[in-house]
């Protein structure tokens, strides 16, 4: 998959089927007009192209800070990388761009840039200055233009919402399994690891402390879960507390992992921690002697998860 950031390394794209969205998640529902954008293409002998905008629209002309992503964009784009299509545009989304007309938005960007033949897009979409353009309006600048217009069903495009709704919500709430199931792959967060308290290393369970610089990316409930990561190709598993370690009167959130069986050090790497379930509330103890003691819980209960989805691994 070639990414095109803004078309600044755009080579005149070979005549294209093109789906336009956010795709926040690349969850079930997603995928599954992905794989329509990719039988189209196949069908016809076009480039499958995916359009897609950052920042999220509402970020720039509502100001939303406090909107929460599933993905950031480099995960976003890990994610699509993997799925066989050809071309990744990334639009940068500005005011001036939200100022284009519906006719030079479909001129300039879907012909001159994307050399669009065929377009996949929800019977909701709308484009242009204001939003005032709708798909009506697009099946126009088809014949005039030169492209088809094949409309993703209600029951689709429905299904991508409820999706996206359901996985926040249950990522809320510390259900990761729910959004696990709907994702179709386990949540993940990506960061860079920093230098913590070293709390963890007093009581026997060193940490992994991640710093994920994207404001935007949602973060699940506080709370402690079961993850797994592969780090330099080996799969690890352990365990994670989102939260303020209240414990030791601790009041900025921090995402800490014990991983078993490792003992490398991981200071200034980027990780990728893939949430498994869910294991217990966060809570403040009496002591660190407390808290030691229910980590020692923890791990029992995180390698009981463990032994259900890998049951050769305790082997």
């Amino acid at each position: 998959m070639e990414k095109i950031i803004d078309f600044q390394t755009f080579n005149n794209l070979k005549p294209s089927v093109v789906t336009i969205g956010t795709f926040d998640g690349v969850h079930l529902g997603h995928q599954k007009i992905i794989k329509r954008l990719q039988n189209v293409a196949k069908e016809k002998g076009l480039q499958s192209v995916i359009l897609t905008f950052f920042p999220h629209p509402r970020m720039v002309l509502q100001h939303a800070v406090e909107i929460k992503l599933l993905n950031t964009i480099e995960e976003r784009q890990e994610l699509l990388s993997h799925l066989g299509l050809d071309h990744l545009v990334i639009k940068k989304f500005t005011k001036e761009f939200a100022r284009l007309s519906p006719e030079q938005y479909v001129r300039d960007i879907l012909v001159k840039e994307l050399n669009a033949k065929h377009i996949i897009i929800g019977y909701d979409h709308r484009f242009g200055k204001n939003r005032r353009a709708n798909i009506k309006d697009l099946i126009t600048f088809g014949k005039q233009f030169g492209f088809k217009v094949e409309e993703i069903s209600v029951q689709d495009v429905e299904d991508v919402a409820v999706s996206s709704t359901k996985i926040r919500t249950a990522l809320n709430r510390g259900d990761v399994k729910t959004a696990n199931a709907f994702l179709g792959y386990d949540y993940f967060l990506t960061g860079r690891v920093i230098k913590g308290k070293q709390i963890g290393k007093q009581i026997g369970f060193p940490t992994a402390n991640i710093e994920i610089k994207e404001d935007y990316k949602l973060i699940p409930k506080t709370g402690s879960y079961v993850v797994k990561s592969y780090i330099e190709d080996n799969l690890v598993y352990g365990m994670m507390n989102i939260g303020t370690n209240p414990t030791v009167d601790g009041t900025k959130q921090s995402i800490e992992i014990h991983f078993f069986n490792f003992n490398q050090d991981l200071y200034n790497k980027r990780i990728k921690i893939e949430l498994l379930d869910w294991l217990r509330e966060e809570r403040k103890f009496e002591s660190l002697e407390h808290l030691q003691s229910q980590l020692k819980i923890d791990k029992v209960n995180a390698l009981k998860v463990i032994e259900k989805k890998s049951p050769n691994l305790m082997d």
